[in-house]
């Protein structure tokens, strides 16, 4: 991994394995965009009131050279995100979406300024 990588856990226990998962799924990202300088994560758990166990959300930002992607993942009302995993896993698919559609923007831009 060439880029910064910052990880933190808000209101839960530090988890190696989402640690873990959480490195292996920011290596991956460089395959969509190789000039990724940072990457931040935040996974932060919520007890809900009157609903039985915690939710997940995690914050994703991401430093590129002239901008940052910010991924904002929570389950909504739904218990998808009960599961940190899951809640990790729908972050960085969302970064992953993100950071092609910024590729293709780049992509576009250099092929009209180099068509003048």
């Amino acid at each position: 991994m060439s880029f910064a990588l910052h990880i933190a856990f808000r209101n839960m226990e530090v988890s190696p394995a989402a640690e873990t998962l959480v490195r292996q799924r920011a290596d991956e990202l460089q395959h969509f965009a190789s000039r990724i300088s940072a990457c931040r994560v935040v996974m932060d758990c919520v007890h809900r009131q009157n609903h039985v166990g915690r939710q997940y959300f995690v914050h994703i930002d991401l430093t590129l050279p002239g901008s940052t992607i910010v991924v904002n993942r929570d389950g909504g009302n739904d218990h998808v995100h009960d599961d940190l995993q899951v809640a990790i896993r729908d972050a960085f698919d969302s970064a992953r979406r993100q950071l092609q559609d910024h590729a293709h923007r780049q992509d576009g831009a250099a092929r009209r300024h180099a068509a003048i």
